[in-house]
């Protein structure tokens, strides 16, 4: 099976729509395996070549259950560590939104955690995704001082449940 279009289908049943195919995932994001592969009429060699060899670590292996690590438009949080990050962190945004973020602050909106990247790069090909993009700079030296929690979703992820402006610029 196609890679790509099978990381798709388990995200969307893992992170945003797993009763579409009549999955049960518990409180912390998790589902059997086995009932993924039965939903998804997929092998488990795929879902673990997905898993293992997927383009971003999205998905996480355990005692025979699979859960997405991040990007869930589903209610809760997936329980992460949390982790010390970089000095600065990066989030990719579109233009007609800059001006609001900047006085209200980042928030998830309909995911769990509001998502930052840890180059500018990456951050500026995730804002291509809405328009014309726009960097945002992250202190998150002092956001994490100040107590704000920061987990690492991948090594192109890091995740905050949400940022203070005082802790925004333009790049």
């Amino acid at each position: 099976m196609d890679r790509v279009r099978l990381s798709k289908r388990l995200s969307r049943a893992l992170r945003h729509d797993p009763g579409r195919v009549g999955l049960t995932l518990d409180a912390e994001g998790w589902a059997s395996v086995d009932a993924l592969c039965r939903a998804l009429h997929v092998s488990r060699a795929d879902v673990e070549d997905v898993v293992a060899h997927g383009s971003k670590a999205r998905f996480e292996l355990a005692d025979g259950r699979i859960r997405a690590r991040y990007g869930h438009s589903l209610p809760g949080h997936v329980a992460l560590p949390a982790a010390d990050p970089p000095d600065e962190l990066f989030h990719g945004t579109s233009s007609p939104v800059v001006d609001a973020i900047l006085r209200d602050g980042l928030l998830p909106g309909g995911r769990q955690y509001v998502h930052l990247s840890p180059d500018p790069d990456t951050a500026l090909t995730v804002g291509a995704r809405h328009g014309r993009p726009v960097v945002l700079v992250v202190d998150a030296r002092a956001a994490a001082a100040d107590g704000v929690v920061f987990r690492r979703g991948n090594d192109d992820t890091w995740l905050t449940d949400a940022l203070d402006p005082r802790y925004l610029r333009r790049a």
